[in-house]
C-alpha cells in the first residue's frame, strides 16, 4: 500500500511539474520590454506580436516607437507597467529602480532580467536568455550565430586607427564616453582608440579637455546633435571647434541605440566607424 501511495504521489508531482513547465512556456502573451536592445532582440526573434509596451530607449525598429511607452527603462514606475496588464516583463539588468520591479513581481507578474554589459558575450547571453524566456531557443541560437558572422566580417575590414571620442548630450550637459561603456567597446571593436578609455563611465566635456585629448574623430549621436541645434552649431561649440576632428571634417553622426547599445546591429556600428575612419595605409 505504501509503495502504491509513493508511486501515485510521484506521478502527481511529475504531472504538476509538466503542467507548470508547459504553462510557463505558453503563458507570455502580453510582454513589456525594458531596454532598447531587449526590444530589438524581441523583434529579431520575430516575437513582437506579444509586445504590448516598451520604454523610451526602444528606438529601433521604427515599429517599436509606436508602442505604448512606460517611461525610461532605468526609472520606470510600477503603475505604468501594471496598467498594461503584462504577464511577462523582459528587462535589462540595468532597468529599475529595483523597488518598481519588485512591486511588479509582488502582484504575480513574471519579471526576467537579462544580461546587459558592454561586451559581445553579454549580447549573446542576452539573446539566449530572451529566446529561452519566449520559448524559441533555436531562433536565439540562429540569431547569435548570424551576428557573430557579421561582426567578424565587419572587423576584418581594414581601416585607420584614429584617436576618437564619443560625445553625448541628453540633459544639456555634454559628456564624453570613457572606459567600461558600450560606446568605448564599440570604438575598440572598430579598431579605434578611445582617448578617454582610462576614465570610467561618462565625463563632462570642456574645451581644455578636448584640446588636450586631440581627438582625430568625434562620434555624436543623432539625439545629441539635435539637442545641440544641428551640425553647424555642434562644430562651432568652443569645446569642439578647435579639435583635429573638426579640422579634418571627421564628425560621425550615429543612431543613438547603435552607438550606445550593444545590440543585434553592432556589426553595422563597427562598419560605419571603420568607413568614417578610412582605409589603413
Amino acid at each position: 500500500m505504501k509503495q502504491h501511495a509513493v508511486i501515485r504521489c510521484l506521478a502527481i508531482l511529475a504531472a504538476a511539474s509538466f503542467f507548470c513547465g508547459s504553462a510557463g512556456a505558453q503563458q507570455a502573451q502580453r510582454i513589456v520590454s525594458l531596454g532598447g536592445t531587449v526590444t530589438e532582440i524581441i523583434y529579431d526573434l520575430n516575437m513582437q506580436d506579444k509586445l504590448v509596451a516598451d520604454d523610451q530607449s526602444s528606438l529601433y525598429p521604427e515599429a517599436a516607437t509606436k508602442l505604448p511607452r512606460v517611461g525610461y527603462y532605468r526609472a520606470v514606475p510600477a503603475e505604468g507597467i501594471l496598467s498594461l496588464k503584462p504577464d511577462l516583463v523582459l528587462a535589462s539588468e540595468n532597468a529599475g529602480p529595483p523597488a518598481s520591479l519588485e512591486k511588479v513581481r509582488s502582484v504575480g507578474v513574471d519579471v526576467i532580467t537579462v544580461s546587459d554589459k558592454p561586451t559581445l558575450n553579454s549580447l549573446y547571453e542576452r539573446i539566449d536568455q530572451i529566446a529561452q524566456a519566449l520559448d524559441v531557443p533555436e531562433k536565439g541560437k540562429a540569431l547569435a550565430a548570424d551576428i557573430q558572422a557579421r561582426v567578424k566580417q565587419a572587423q576584418d575590414t581594414p581601416s585607420e586607427s584614429l584617436r576618437t571620442v564619443l560625445i553625448l548630450n541628453r540633459t544639456g550637459a555634454k559628456l564624453m564616453a570613457g572606459g567600461d561603456t558600450t560606446a568605448s567597446a564599440i570604438m575598440e571593436m572598430a579598431g579605434l582608440e578611445n582617448v578617454l578609455k582610462s576614465q570610467h563611465g561618462y565625463k563632462p566635456v570642456s574645451a581644455e579637455s578636448l584640446l588636450a585629448l586631440k581627438p582625430e574623430m568625434i562620434i555624436v549621436t543623432k539625439g545629441s546633435l539635435q539637442a545641440a541645434g544641428g551640425i553647424d552649431q555642434f562644430k562651432a561649440d568652443p569645446a569642439i571647434a578647435f579639435t583635429p576632428a573638426v579640422k579634418n571634417n571627421r564628425i560621425v553622426v550615429m543612431d543613438d541605440l547603435l552607438a550606445l547599445g550593444m545590440g543585434p546591429r553592432v556589426d553595422l556600428a563597427i562598419s560605419q566607424l571603420k568607413a568614417a575612419a578610412g582605409h589603413a595605409n
